[in-house]
């Protein structure tokens, strides 16, 4: 079994990090290899809208015109067990590198061939906030009406503050076991 944790930080050291390596610990602790990435070191650019509808081969096929490191990572998400969505919260919302990733990978999502491997994978995202950390439930909210609509199985969202981060840390390296284990929201 294989996780992969997709981290929308620049910052491999930070408040994220901290975070992704909690769930990691717990994957890890139940037997399941993780492979983290963090988006702002790959090249995703944002959406074309490619069409005078604003569509393109994601709608028709499933697929996205751009050729960057998004059909690789898509690819990494298809052969996961699980998958960790993990952002800092920017104006309570996903980090823009977050934002290009889950923009195009929604759309791709449209097509059954692009949901394919996809639909149904348990997931949880995490949403780490700085700051006053008040941005951080609606950055869980936003996240999750992404990941539905891409049709994973939306198993945890787990908001997080700078103020709460250290209390957080056991039970997100909890939450880590617990994806391992399969669990369901159905």
């Amino acid at each position: 079994m294989k996780a992969v944790v997709i981290c929308g930080s620049r910052n491999p050291k930070g408040r994220t990090a901290r975070a992704v390596d909690a769930v990691v610990k717990g994957l890890s602790a139940a037997g399941v290899a993780s492979e983290k990435v963090f988006l702002p070191t790959l090249t995703v650019e944002r959406c074309r809208q490619c069409d005078d509808d604003g569509w393109g081969l994601c709608r028709r096929e499933g697929r996205c015109v751009i050729e960057d490191d998004l059909a690789g990572l898509v690819d990494e998400v298809r052969r996961a067990a699980v998958v960790v969505f993990a952002t800092p919260v920017y104006y309570s919302d996903l980090s823009e590198s977050m934002r290009a990733f889950t923009d195009r990978l929604r759309r791709i999502c449209t097509h059954e061939t692009g949901r394919a491997s996809i639909e149904g994978k348990p997931m949880i995202g995490l949403c780490v906030a700085g700051g006053g950390g008040g941005g951080a439930p609606a950055c869980c909210v936003s996240l999750g009406k992404v990941m539905s609509t891409c049709k994973f199985d939306v198993v945890d969202l787990i908001p997080v503050r700078r103020q709460n981060l250290e209390a957080k840390l056991p039970s997100l390296e909890l939450a880590g076991e617990w994806l391992a284990s399969g669990p369901r929201s159905n």
